[in-house]
């Protein structure tokens, strides 16, 4: 079920699938530019005793663009308070690529609502091996989202793994499920991890913690995975054969992983 949620004078896009209210729900923060939609095919590999939420954070999809442009512990309190008119307690929460950084933030700020924390295809923000010139000059826009023969052009080489091999994938992946919203949301989510690094909280995270990282993602280089194992108290590292787009290519393998991850006592 997809709502708006108002949190002060922002409208946030929620979608909430219920699961079994005896357990806690699974909070996925997205990637750059990614409205919610993006993950359903993973979504769908997740059991359905587990409930799932997801939104758009401000200027991204659904959710129109906040006055001023943010920083994670902005967008932790308002994520917090998206939970509490949910009615979500206690929750675990996923974050792939940007979203990783929201999801360490609210981890470490959040503990009591946090239970478990599941980290995609992500790193430790400014300070952390970087993928090549190249592919940061690609991810510093849009485009990729607005022209699908863009997307499929770069493909191979930006987002690795099966996408090497079949480009064309890009096309279907990145526009069947992906509601766009204005240039300007992208760039206050680019402002909001400038400068932002969790490498020094790394070992404040107590959150039980599984790690998923692609051995071809030329976004983020495998060994910002193994750093972050090293560093967080609790984590385990799960490495799977493919690029950054693991949750959609690897939808099955991984959604079953994270519920296994999830359901452990």
């Amino acid at each position: 079920m997809t709502r708006n949620i108002r949190v002060g004078q922002q409208n946030v896009r929620t979608s909430f699938r219920a699961g079994d209210p005896a357990r806690p729900p699974l909070v996925i923060a997205n990637g750059i530019g990614a409205s919610l939609e993006l993950l359903q095919p993973f979504v769908d590999e997740v059991h359905p005793d587990i409930g799932v939420v997801r939104f758009d954070v401000p200027g991204v999809g659904g959710s129109p663009l906040p006055a001023r442009p943010y920083r994670f512990a902005g967008l932790v309190r308002l994520l917090d308070r998206v939970l509490d008119q949910l009615g979500c307690d206690r929750v675990d929460m996923l974050g792939i690529s940007w979203g990783g950084g929201l999801a360490q933030q609210f981890a470490l700020y959040k503990p009591r609502r946090c239970r478990r924390l599941v980290l995609a295809n992500t790193a430790t923000g400014s300070l952390m091996v970087p993928a090549g010139p190249r592919i940061l000059k690609n991810m510093a826009t849009p485009r990729r989202y607005r022209d699908p023969g863009y997307a499929v052009q770069i493909a191979a080489n930006v987002y690795g793994g099966r996408l090497r091999e079949d480009p064309e994938l890009a096309h279907e992946l990145l526009h069947k499920h992906l509601r766009l919203g204005p240039s300007r949301g992208y760039a206050y989510q680019l402002l909001a991890g400038l400068g932002w690094t969790s490498l020094p909280i790394l070992p404040m995270i107590r959150q039980q913690t599984l790690i998923l990282a692609g051995s071809d993602d030329p976004i983020i280089p495998l060994v910002n995975a193994r750093i972050m194992r090293r560093l967080l108290p609790h984590a385990d590292l799960l490495i799977y054969d493919d690029g950054h787009l693991g949750l959609l290519t690897h939808a099955p393998e991984l959604g079953r992983a994270v519920t296994d991850f999830l359901s452990r006592a």
